[in-house]
């Protein structure tokens, strides 16, 4: 990382062979949520694996054993069944007071109608965690923190988990000094940033560090309503509840049973009070809760979320994962800070922690999650077309229904929806989806059949009862 006296990629006055891990070496990973806390177990994992001896300082302010916001990650806290399945291949294996709830179908929400999408081939495809331990002012649950249970479990490989809050990471020579806000102050061979981008210290380097380019964040809208078991399992069912409304700047928005508890996810372009109020007195919106009224949120915040990667996310003895890094835009961020986690630790323990050595075995997949995050961003856009469009609403409408109504009719817009709201699979890959001939064929049909023939039924019947 580069200091106020010079770029952020300038080489320290030292031999390239130095610039590798070795017995003994010390590392400080700034942030213990995902990204960090699977960076130290991998680090430790494959350290072992070569008879390397690491001494890794994991740096976490906030403990994931409280509620509210002391132990609050900012994050709707979704993952898919495929990522469960890698973990577990990595020996993370989630157990079941992880899991607040299995998520077995998406609900779609229009003004014109909603239908309902089971989950590719009936198997339950997403699960519903908690990154804290539950909202402000709840009571105790009988659940573990995700990202509580991944610290926990790259201390137990190893990791020294010191309770401070970093403010400041510069170069001192050919190591890196790290100060905290408590005067704490102390180098290292290797600094890993994965403070999020709520963290001020991307910002901060960008202002001092020349040739560095800090994340571009957007602000997003998540709140906790206690709605009670027996309420979400009457209303939501086992099902997460999306909404494509006709609201300008918003992305997506999602409603999340876990629990007695149910999260709202509103993402967008910079979500303020005008776009919250307009999605709130939407009557699809309010048909989602009992009696047709939204109730008071326990619990709220604004987080920032990531568009854009850093640039570079990397230098001498300093790498950036997760979403102070780079991440999936919108979309399974907790998978993205896997990769991320996984290729940076590999490069650091197989290659070393030179510019160099990121940059060729880093690098590459940040940027292949960049090139994808722009077909992302081209899905979005016509999401967005189609939200203003109510003829296309129609026609998406009646195409995901005459699938999911025909067990044996291929679900391409069922499987298109699905992955664009789950994350699931590569943006670039449900992009080429959409422009398959059969694709094509039948969402053309659909629009002029679901625009001069509106007698088509409006939804589908829920599995799991109606509101």
């Amino acid at each position: 990382m580069g200091s106020a006296h010079g770029s952020f990629q300038q080489l320290a006055a030292e031999p390239e062979s130095a610039k590798t891990l070795r017995d003994g070496s010390r590392i400080a990973v700034v942030g213990a949520g995902p990204s960090g806390s699977m960076f130290s177990y991998f680090l430790l994992n494959m350290a072992e694996a070569t008879s390397l001896q690491l001494n890794v300082d994991l740096f976490e302010p906030r403990r994931f054993c409280h509620r509210g916001p002391a132990g609050c990650n900012h994050c709707g806290g979704v993952i898919s069944e495929s990522l469960v399945q890698r973990l577990a291949t990595e020996g993370i294996v989630l157990p079941d007071e992880v899991v607040q709830r299995g998520i077995e179908s998406y609900t779609l929400h229009m003004d014109i109608g909603d239908v309902e999408i089971c989950t590719p081939l009936e198997e339950r495809r997403i699960a519903a965690v908690y990154r804290g331990n539950g909202p402000r002012d709840s009571e105790p649950m009988e659940s573990e923190s995700f990202d509580g249970y991944l610290q926990r479990l790259a201390v137990d490989k190893g990791a020294n988990l010191v309770q401070r809050l970093v403010t400041d990471v510069s170069r001192e020579g050919d190591r890196m000094r790290l100060e905290c806000a408590d005067g704490f102050h102390d180098e290292y061979e290797l600094v890993v940033l994965a403070s999020g981008i709520n963290s001020r210290l991307t910002a901060d380097l960008e202002e001092r560090a020349g040739g560095f380019r800090k994340p571009a964040p957007t602000k997003a809208f998540i709140c906790e309503f206690k709605l009670g078991r027996e309420v979400i399992r009457e209303t939501l069912g086992p099902s997460m509840h999306v909404f494509l409304l006709d609201i300008p700047r918003l992305e997506f928005a999602a409603l999340i049973p876990k629990g007695e508890y149910t999260t709202l996810a509103l993402l967008g372009d910079d979500i303020d009070e005008e776009l919250m109020q307009r999605f709130f007195t939407s009557p699809e919106v309010k048909n989602c809760f009992p009696g047709g009224k939204i109730p008071d949120h326990v619990c709220h915040c604004y987080p920032r979320m990531n568009i854009s990667g850093a640039r570079p996310p990397y230098a001498d003895r300093m790498v950036m994962i997760g979403d102070c890094g780079t991440t999936r835009l919108f979309k399974d961020g907790i998978g993205a800070a896997y990769r991320a986690a996984k290729a940076a630790a590999r490069a650091a323990v197989f290659h070393g922690v030179a510019a160099e050595d990121f940059e060729a075995h880093y690098w590459p997949m940040c940027r292949s999650v960049q090139v994808d995050n722009r077909f992302g961003k081209l899905l979005f856009a016509v999401a967005g077309l189609i939200q203003k469009a109510r003829f296309a609403r129609r026609g998406v409408l009646r195409m995901t229904i005459t699938e999911q109504r025909h067990p044996g009719k291929p679900k391409r817009m069922s499987g298109v929806l699905w992955d664009l709201f789950s994350g699931s699979a590569r943006y670039r890959e449900v992009f080429m989806r959409t422009l398959h001939p059969a694709y094509i064929k039948d969402l053309v049909w659909n629009l002029v059949a679901g625009n001069v023939d509106r007698s088509h039924p409006p939804a589908v019947e829920r599995r799991h009862g109606t509101h």
